[in-house]
């Protein structure tokens, strides 16, 4: 039976007496004005018009005066009276939607909350509301149980007489799915909805409440909840179903999306993130065991993936994606392996009836189904399941088949390379003796991947499509995930590579030769060699995941072998034309060959040093190293114009400089380095030139250059000034220009910034690199006082532009960074004061330009800084901001007041901080005043003078901090009772009117009991600022929130917190 409604509808009824309904109905005891000055049955239409206006309108500006109007009437004090009218009267779904989210919104405020009673009276007629209208508009019904999940959790612990009121929640639904298929889908909806909402954090709301409710709601009522829905799909799964039918149709959703919640739901609060999604676990309680041993539930969510149709399916495979994620130890090894089985019976029985595959939806979750088996079992588990062999070959066939439609989901192949990967990887450590037969199928794996892009890129040119090797972050991934598979049977995978490879490069070598070639085909061979060189490069770089032998070693060796020779001809191509992707992937090549075999611990007998000697005359690592610098010079002279290009190949000079010392003094002592130490100039470089058509941030490559030169200079540096000034005279020409360029009162603006711009990241580059004590002081000397002046005048002119005086002040942060104790300067320097002051004045020539700004709260990075220095200050130099002048005092009082309402709970919590140590130092100074110590200093006068005179800043910031800890949620509840004991204090006839005000704004049976609160917050305190009384007070204030706060959610009064603001 269905609930019957407490509101009887009547059309003679009066608007008074609907009026008067509704506001009883709702507990409401006041009856508040009627707004827009018109009678109930006026204002009701003009509603309806405004909700119109808002949803339908095309006219922008009648939107806006729509959106403003309704704002006013949710902020209005008879809003959630005229919200039961609006659902009652209201004839358009628009202002049943905009009543359901009024309400919504005063059920979820953390400020002023609705009473008990009044919420239990909500959530009732929401309930009578949506029994007696099941077929309302889909986005009303949602906003309507929307509106019940949120007044159930929030009310999750709220008891009357001994119950907790909120959590019949079953109970509320039993009554929705006895009755007709539109009530059913309404109830497994608000069963759905409220297990996510209880699932998602709150924002507004502490997060350790958000648990304490969620892990409440685990214990007593998920489990039946997910009960009732494998029942309800039994049940459903049992009779013959006519799908065509949206309402059968829209409650097997419903129940799947039940049951998919459930399992998703966060078992232990761990909050996963999403884009970790084959890490994850379902950590299901132990008491659900029973469900998860019976393997009918396993069987059914098979069975209706079989039975619906691809609108459907995809729901199923979710839910069974979570089962099969299901944590190891809830089973015993007996039970894991009865389970295992089961579940890859299933998955049997679908790649045997592949017939919903084709769906996208379909393929993706059966592609994370696949994947989980190996994320969440072992291989020595797999290989014991009866029917392991038979299902490893229909996984290779699908995969393989996947792989060869590459155009087909291609977001989906990252699962069936990690369940490869993850397989290839056990391999060394499977000690079950059934044989797990990857010898044979990963080879066809590596080879469908490596033939399929290779095949692809002749479509992709052809039909004009996306290029995945655009992609970057794509193509890594793939890669990483192949350079695994690819070491399984590594001999197979690298004679596919070698034989692919000459194929490929003797057509684009015969293309290049012929005069009638066409672009096109140039293009294609091009592509496919880019894919062959990074996949060669994977391959490589996979040998960490295996024990390596001198066989595959030299195989390595005639991969690096083709690559280097490929490498040649495209070199001496470079002046005629290049490819750019090409490049890329030869890049991505010497990378992951740099990794394995340059360095100390590579044995220069690898077979793979031996190869490169008999074909390419390549002896050792220093001949190898020669060809590293070889191709990084290269690069930067014929696609110095090219950012990606040139970024890469400067990270992966700056990665060989960072390499074994060893290897980096082989490095030093080749001529082409020596060659770039001593000409790095545009000339030889081109993009250290200063280009009209670039921004000012595509210089930032120029710093890892730089600290790459850096690092390698040091080496044989020592302390030879003359080798430091030779190395320098680049940048001492460029600082000369550009002094040369301030000194005239008519310059090239643009040029000058991009001359300094550079210089500065060049040398921020110079003082990273430059983190030996001798060295450090060599650049000190020569950038100290000569130029010094420069930066302080570039920081004068473009204050305003943070492209120019962002680096310069990177600059100055580095210099002032005491890398490996660089800065500890000898006791007769004078250096460090010097360095301090050269700072300071730069500090203070920007610092004018940010105390123009209108708030600092607009820049979070910004006013983290300003507070943490204002929180030093006060700590450490009160007595130095008391003898500051009277408007920047009310300056920095004005931006604490204003930082104790951020957001940030970093800032605020500096506020609090800085606000107590000013609070704590009036109060000292006061009370030496009042026992007639010595006289003041002149400075203590004068803040004490400026405090009488503007006692409103204080009173101000008592009444904000009162205002937070009653009325809002308090995450910082200590450090706001630090200043608040001060403030009361310095303040006590304006708290006196506080509480007074607080108190008489309560319902006369409540305001004893908030006079007590006040009193009890006072209780034991002394008239000082010791640390034992303060402690006391915050015990205090932890006792004070707590029972106000209860006082308050049973009140249907309550003061406005913005009436005490004011």
């Amino acid at each position: 039976m269905l609930y019957s409604l407490s509101l009887t509808q009547s059309s003679r009824r009066t608007d008074e007496h609907l009026y008067l309904t509704a506001t009883s109905c709702f507990n409401i005891r006041k009856k508040p004005k009627i707004c827009f000055g018109y009678s109930w049955s006026k204002g009701l239409a003009q509603l309806e018009i405004l909700c119109k206006q808002l949803y339908e309108t095309t006219d922008t500006a009648v939107r806006l005066q729509a959106e403003k109007a309704l704002v006013e009437f949710t902020n209005s004090p008879d809003c959630l009276s005229k919200c039961q009218l609006l659902l009652e009267r209201g004839s358009s779904s628009y202002s049943q939607l905009l009543a359901a989210t009024c309400l919504s919104k005063l059920v979820s405020r953390t400020s002023n909350p609705l009473p008990l009673e009044q919420r239990i009276d909500i959530r009732n007629y929401v309930l009578n509301y949506l029994a007696t209208r099941p077929k309302l508009a889909a986005f009303v019904t949602q906003a309507l149980i929307q509106l019940y999940a949120r007044i159930t959790k929030l009310g999750w612990f709220d008891c009357q007489k001994d119950d907790y009121v909120f959590r019949n929640v079953i109970a509320d639904v039993t009554r929705f799915l006895q009755d007709s298929v539109e009530h059913c889908i309404i109830g497994v909806t608000i069963l759905s909805q409220l297990t996510n909402e209880i699932n998602q954090a709150d924002t507004t709301h502490p997060l350790t409440k958000h648990r304490k409710i969620a892990s409440s709601f685990r214990d007593s009522s998920l489990f039946d909840i997910f009960t009732l829905s494998c029942n309800l799909l039994k049940q459903a799964s049992g009779k013959n179903l006519n799908l065509n039918d949206e309402s059968q149709h829209g409650l097997l959703m419903q129940l799947l999306k039940l049951s998919y919640n459930c399992l998703n739901f966060d078992f232990i609060g761990t909050s996963t993130d999403e884009s970790s999604d084959d890490l994850c676990t379902v950590q299901i309680p132990t008491s659900w065991r029973s469900a998860f041993l019976d393997s009918s539930t396993l069987q059914l969510f098979f069975n209706l993936y079989h039975s619906l149709p691809p609108s459907l399916s995809p729901l199923v495979l979710s839910c069974l994606v979570q089962i099969a994620s299901v944590r190891r130890s809830l089973f015993n090894n007996a039970e894991r392996a009865k389970f295992l089985s089961h579940l890859v019976d299933g998955v049997k029985r679908i790649l045997a009836n592949p017939q919903c595959l084709p769906d996208p939806n379909n393929y993706h979750e059966f592609c994370r189904l696949l994947a989980r088996l190996k994320s969440n079992y072992q291989l020595g588990e797999l290989v014991k399941v009866e029917n392991y062999p038979e299902v490893i070959r229909l996984i290779a066939n699908f995969t393989v088949t996947s792989l060869q439609h590459w155009e087909f989901a291609p977001n989906s192949v990252h699962y069936l390379l990690s369940l490869w990967q993850r397989l290839a990887a056990s391999v060394p450590y499977v000690k079950a003796t059934e044989p797990h037969l990857l010898e044979t199928y990963t080879p066809e794996v590596t080879k469908a991947y490596i033939t399929s892009r290779l095949e692809s890129v002749h479509v992709i040119l052809r039909d004009g499509l996306e290029d995945p090797l655009d992609d970057a972050g794509l193509v890594q991934q793939q890669l990483d995930q192949l350079s695994t598979i690819g070491r399984c049977e590594y001999e197979k995978t690298c004679a596919l590579l070698v034989q692919l490879f000459d194929q490929a490069a003797q057509t684009y070598q015969e293309l290049l030769q012929s005069t009638n070639s066409s672009a096109v085909d140039v293009t294609v061979q091009e592509g496919r060699l880019t894919w062959l060189v990074y996949i060669i490069g994977a391959v490589i770089g996979g040998r960490v995941s295996f024990a390596s032998t001198d066989e595959q070693d030299a195989m390595d060796g005639e991969l690096v072998c083709r690559v280097l020779q490929l490498m040649n001809l495209t070199d001496s191509r470079l002046a005629q034309a290049g490819n750019e992707r090409l490049e890329l992937a030869m890049l991505s090549f010497f990378e992951q060959f740099r990794k394995i075999y340059i360095g100390d611990q590579v044995q220069k007998s690898s077979k793979l040093y031996r190869r490169l000697s008999e074909v390419l005359g390549l002896n050792d690592e220093t001949m190898v190293l020669s060809v590293f610098i070889g191709k990084i010079i290269t690069n930067l002279k014929y696609w110095g114009q090219c950012e990606p290009i040139t970024s890469k190949t400067l990270q992966l000079l700056n990665d060989l400089s960072l390499g074994y010392p060893l290897s980096v003094r082989k490095l030093v002592k080749l001529s082409a380095v020596q060659f770039m130490l001593n000409n790095h100039t545009s000339e030889h470089f081109s993009f250290l030139g200063v280009n009209n058509q670039s921004n000012l941030s595509d210089m930032r490559c120029r710093t890892t250059f730089y600290t790459a030169l850096g690092r390698l200079l040091m080496v044989d540096l020592g302390e030879d000034e003359d080798q430091f000034e030779q190395f320098m005279l680049p940048l001492t020409a460029a600082f000369e220009a550009v002094a040369q360029m301030l000194s005239t009162n008519t310059f090239n603006e643009q040029e000058a910034k991009r001359t300094l711009v550079g210089l500065v990241r060049d040398l921020r580059g110079i003082a990273f690199a430059f983190n030996a004590k001798t060295s450090f002081m060599m650049l000190f000397d020569w950038i100290y006082p000569a130029y010094m002046p420069i930066l302080q005048r570039a920081i004068e002119l473009w204050y305003h532009d943070p492209a120019c005086t962002t680096p310069v002040l990177k600059l100055m942060a580095e210099l002032v960074h005491n890398r490996s104790q660089r800065l500890q300067f000898d006791v007769s320097s004078p250096n460090g004061i010097l360095l301090f002051r050269e700072t300071s004045k730069m500090i203070t020539t920007y610092g004018t330009w940010t105390l123009d700004l209108p708030s600092f709260l607009d820049y979070p990075k910004l006013s983290q800084s300003f507070y943490s220095l204002l929180e030093v200050l006060t700590q450490d130099h009160m007595n130095f901001i008391a003898s500051l002048e009277p408007h920047v005092v009310m300056y920095i009082l004005s931006s604490i007041s204003e930082g104790l309402t951020a957001l940030d709970t970093m800032v605020c919590t500096g506020c609090c901080s800085s606000l107590d140590h000013i609070v704590t130092y009036l109060f000292k100074q006061l009370s030496r005043s009042t026992k007639k110590r010595p006289a003041p200093m002149a400075s203590d006068d004068r803040f004490l003078h400026i405090m009488q005179q503007h006692p409103e800043m204080i009173q101000q910031m008592l009444s904000t901090v009162l205002n937070i800890i009653i009325f809002e949620d308090c995450r910082n509840q200590w450090s706001m009772s630090r200043p608040l004991l001060g403030l009361i204090l310095l303040n006590e006839k304006y708290f006196a009117d506080l509480r007074n005000s607080i108190v008489s704004s309560q319902p006369p049976e409540k305001q004893q009991a908030m006079h007590l609160c006040f009193e009890n917050l006072m209780e034991g305190i002394e008239r000082n600022l010791l640390t034992k009384n303060r402690d006391r007070f915050t015990q205090n204030l932890s006792v004070f929130r707590r029972e106000v706060n209860d006082s308050m959610k049973n009140s249907t009064y309550g003061v406005n917190s913005n009436d005490m603001m004011s």
